[in-house]
């Protein structure tokens, strides 16, 4: 099941004109949902392992096809739809009155700019946090295992069964994110309860993707967010919410307006303290990359075998690229603050704002592209640097610039004019270096795949104006002037709106911010802990801190679903371990993992369209909510026993494989 050999890597297809076009009008489908869910209830789903599936299934029909080309349609609609989570920021220009619409070159340049930046900065990081790292990347791993599996040019037994488990994982996932899409099974449980003169939440979220992403992660992982969670759900929200409950009738509000408006920011702060410590880890590794990068782009001038595996973009033509990126950034600006009350002060407001990008876009690229690597792209908090992004920049400007009460709307504007270019380096890094692991593990070109990211980034800049435009014309944004009673919530958007609003106006809560910083500390402090003593145990602890602030930030619906789909999973290869081809039996619950992943994001793209084309988000719902109450109890019964059969499925499964075909001397090495 292994890729093409990196010696016949020059003779096989890759980066192909077909390849292109198809991973464009994937990235047109793709794109558009994304853009509408994100909009609609502020989340949006990783494109990579559905495209990677169409890719696969398509591209088999013609000639010459392989593995790495499947992998270059991946990666284009992979960047593409990623770039979409640029909603999370934009939209706030409409929000607070400053654009009454999207200008169409304006929108496209800026996402263009953004993306392309965060491109060039996650090269350098590929040899720090890709090959040089054991982040697990589950979601790029999953990718990889789809690709290898749809490859007719490897070992035809193997595929078929990997191909087999992939496809039960898919269509049972599938199949259930169905039922809760007819609601006929409830796609998640939770409830409010008093604790004390408090309140606290419970609940999970019944996603058979997040038991796959759970697996793939691994416990540590998994018992870091876990710790958050206790944090967040268990000391922080009672706490806090003590005084604010209803005396009597359904509390659930009132606890959830606590964790959104407080909790959260405290987990925020947990995140940006864990992210600065996890760059400053970097630091070293990363300028390692950059010397070795470097150094491999000499070795190739000077007439040098370098392998086709380690071809980056040359470090020379990132930095060029990188610095004259900052001319139309500064034109942008420029353009930007003309005609308004902060006009006078352009020049010194484009220099902010190029440093700015300059300099934290790479800060950002390694934190999002390190939490992507740790528990995957479409799990990752990227709404939470986005805030963080949001308050630093409004921070520095307003040290910077000053302003009086007749400037404090045009510079929430610029505010957000600028951090909408830097999300945009953080929605690309934190999906491109998952699209790079997957690459390495099928044997792609480094510079092939990283253009083929650049033209990615080029399809959704041209696509995703238009879409926000037709939101904005069809539906509105709530809390913009004018909006509807049907405006679309855009949660992050408005919730970043209001915290620069909150800065430029001297009234954020800098308190929780600090506490979450405090607990972030002393996560950082265990973690260094644990791993300096157990350093040569044979088993290894650790407290990842930017997982234990994940697990603080997220909704316990989403946290608590990893972690136990991380322990199903050390339990799974535990078992693995002790059958006679341990490397195969594991490998197997991998792909059925990746099944889980890729039957409910497939799903996902399909319910997408039918909520964009009727603009009803239960448009398959064939039962009322009458129905609530026992669709809770299928759901809850159904999906454990789901889970339950397919691992036994799957267990089943490596004891035929043994059966069939003995274990070689690898597997028994392993």
């Amino acid at each position: 099941m292994s890729a093409t050999p990196a010696s016949a890597r020059s003779r096989t297809r890759e980066l192909t004109v077909r390849a292109v076009v198809l991973g464009g009008i994937i990235t047109l489908v793709f794109t558009a949902a994304n853009v509408y869910l994100g909009l609609k209830v502020g989340l949006t789903f990783a494109t990579s392992i559905p495209a990677a599936v169409i890719s696969m299934s398509l591209l088999r029909f013609f000639k010459n096809h392989s593995i790495v080309e499947n992998n270059i349609v991946q990666t284009i609609a992979s960047a593409a739809g990623t770039l979409s989570a640029i909603i999370f920021v934009l939209p706030g220009l409409v929000i607070v009155g400053w654009w009454s619409g999207f200008p169409y070159w304006t929108t496209t340049a800026l996402c263009a700019i953004g993306g392309l930046l965060g491109v060039m900065y996650s090269i350098p990081l590929r040899r720090a946090m890709v090959t040089g790292s054991d982040l697990p990347y589950p979601e790029g791993v999953a990718a990889a295992e789809v690709l290898k599996v749809g490859d007719t040019h490897g070992a035809v037994a193997e595929n078929r069964r990997g191909l087999h488990v992939i496809l039960a994982g898919g269509i049972a996932s599938a199949a259930f994110a169905l039922l809760t899409a007819l609601k006929l099974a409830a796609s998640s449980v939770g409830t409010a309860f008093r604790v004390g003169a408090g309140g606290t939440m419970a609940g999970a979220s019944l996603s058979l993707a997040l038991i796959g992403v759970g697996h793939l992660v691994g416990i540590t992982v998994g018992i870091a967010m876990i710790v958050g969670m206790l944090v967040s759900y268990g000391v922080l929200l009672p706490a806090m919410s003590a005084g604010d409950i209803p005396a009597t009738g359904d509390i659930a509000d009132a606890v959830g307006s606590v964790f959104s408006s407080d909790v959260r920011f405290i987990g925020a702060g947990a995140i940006a303290i864990a992210s600065i410590w996890t760059l400053l880890k970097l630091v070293v590794p990363i300028a390692r990359g950059i010397a070795e990068s470097i150094s491999s782009a000499r070795a190739r001038r000077a007439g040098q075998g370098v392998d086709v595996t380690e071809r980056d973009i040359p470090f020379g033509v990132v930095a060029v690229v990188t610095v004259i990126s900052m001319v139309p950034i500064g034109m942008l600006l420029w353009s930007f603050v003309q005609d308004t009350p902060i006009a006078h002060n352009t020049v010194g407001l484009i220099a902010i704002a190029v440093v700015f990008t300059l300099v934290l876009g790479l800060v950002i690229a390694a934190v999002c592209g390190y939490m992507a690597g740790l528990i995957g792209s479409s799990n990752s908090p990227i709404s939470g640097v986005g805030i963080l992004v949001a308050i630093t920049a409004a921070l520095l400007i307003r040290t910077v610039h000053g302003g009086g009460p007749d400037e404090t709307a045009a510079l929430v504007a610029f505010t957000l004019f600028v951090s909408a270019v830097v999300f945009g380096i953080a929605t690309i890094s934190n999906d491109n270096l998952q699209d790079l692991k997957t690459g390495q593990l099928v044997g792609a070109t480094p510079w092939k795949q990283q253009v083929a990211l650049i033209i990615g980034v080029g399809f959704g800049a041209v696509i995703i104006p238009p879409v926000l435009g037709l939101m904005n014309s069809a539906f509105g944004f709530a809390g913009a002037p004018g909006a509807g009673p049907d405006a679309l919530a855009a949660p992050q958007a408005s919730l970043i709106s209001s915290l620069v609003k909150g800065v430029m106006g001297g009234d954020l809560q800098w308190n929780l911010i600090g506490l979450g910083a405090l607990i972030g500390i002393g996560a950082i402090i265990i973690d260094e802990i644990l791993t300096r003593t157990t350093k040569n145990s044979a088993h290894r602890l650790a407290l990842p801190p930017l997982a234990v602030g994940m697990g603080m930030y997220l909704p316990m619906e989403l946290t608590l679903i990893i972690p136990i789909g991380a322990l199903l999973g050390m339990l799974y290869d535990r078992w693995a371990s002790r059958t006679r081809s341990p490397e195969r039996s594991t490998r197997l619950g991998v792909l059925m993992a990746t099944g889980l992943i890729v039957g409910e994001s497939l799903f996902g793209v399909l319910n997408a369209g039918v909520i964009a084309a009727t603009g009803d988000d239960a448009a398959l719902a064939i039962v009322g909510e009458g129905f609530e109450g026992v669709a809770r109890w299928i759901g809850l019964l159904l999906f454990a026993a789901v889970v339950a059969g397919l691992y036994a499925w799957v267990r089943g499964q490596a004891k035929r494989a043994e059966t069939d075909s003995p274990a070689t001397a690898e597997d028994v090495r392993a």
